[in-house]
């Protein structure tokens, strides 16, 4: 199994529903009141929902092309860009659903023409602050990537669900009535 068959399918399952988060959004809340949900956080020094949103897609594109072992695209830099600045410009609930699709565009697209990484393949990953941390591959997926990614979607769907957007656990996982039984979805 190459690591890109469990990254793949994880980041555009889960950014497909936060896209259809930000849709139930969109009909339950009138459009003059979209900026104060985009601008909402969970904690005084947490990060926004649209910040929320462009890093989810940062941790989506960051950990395919690092696996990769390739340089990041520009359209980490715009997404960290707009992220850092969601305050001043949270953008609209359009911009978001597009940084979505495009990430999900640049994952699926990426990973098709990936060749196989061995999961004790290196990765040296540093952070912005200089601190480097040494790696194998299925390390940086189990330990960085995946964690990473679902933090930042899970604190956007808390504060969807903390701003009255009405969200339950199958929105979460709607991926999974894929492989529901039809007997269990019966009601006899």
């Amino acid at each position: 199994m190459k690591l890109q068959d469990i990254l793949v399918p994880t980041y555009v399952q889960m950014l497909r529903a936060l896209s259809a988060w930000l849709e139930k959004a969109e009909t339950a809340i009138p459009e003059n009141e979209m900026k104060p949900l985009l601008t909402a956080r969970l904690a005084a020094d947490m990060f926004p929902l649209s910040t929320q949103i462009c890093f989810a897609c940062v941790q989506a594109q960051e950990g395919i092309f690092r696996l990769r072992q390739e340089a990041f695209p520009a359209s980490i830099d715009v997404l960290l860009d707009a992220g850092r600045n969601a305050d001043e410009r949270p953008g609209s609930m359009d911009d978001a659903r597009a940084r979505i699709a495009e990430t999900i565009r640049i994952v699926e697209s990426a990973a098709a023409d990936a060749s196989d990484l061995a999961p004790t393949a290196t990765i040296a990953h540093t952070l912005p602050q200089g601190m480097t941390f040494d790696l194998t591959a299925e390390q940086y997926v189990r330990d960085w990537a995946l964690p990473q990614f679902y933090f930042h979607v899970m604190t956007a769907y808390a504060i969807l669900r903390a701003q009255g957007i009405d969200l339950g656990k199958a929105d979460y996982v709607a991926h999974m009535f894929a492989y529901l039984r039809p007997s269990a979805a019966s009601s006899e």
